[in-house]
């Protein structure tokens, strides 16, 4: 991610503020995110996950494309599936 523009489609936008997600933790999750892996539906977009601690651990995805100038946010919500398959993993 180093010397890349970060920058949020319209839709990821309206997604920060429904979604009381911060900017910031959006920007954590890309550059040091938790997991990373290819999005099995959409060609050409990553998802990286993160434990955000001020939300009780709760695991964000954010959906982004990457060229070799920007990184473009696509979408970003808290993941419900995952943190019960982490938590389960857990015991």
């Amino acid at each position: 991610m180093v010397n890349k523009t970060l920058s949020l489609t319209d839709h990821a936008e309206t997604m920060l503020v429904e979604r009381g997600i911060d900017r910031e933790w959006v920007e954590q999750t890309v550059a040091e995110p938790d997991e990373v892996e290819p999005d099995p539906r959409r060609t050409g977009i990553t998802l990286a996950f993160r434990a955000i601690g001020q939300r009780e651990g709760r695991i964000l995805r954010v959906a982004y494309a990457e060229t070799d100038e920007e990184i473009r946010i696509v979408t970003t919500y808290f993941d419900r599936a995952r943190r019960r398959r982490a938590a389960n993993e857990r015991e």
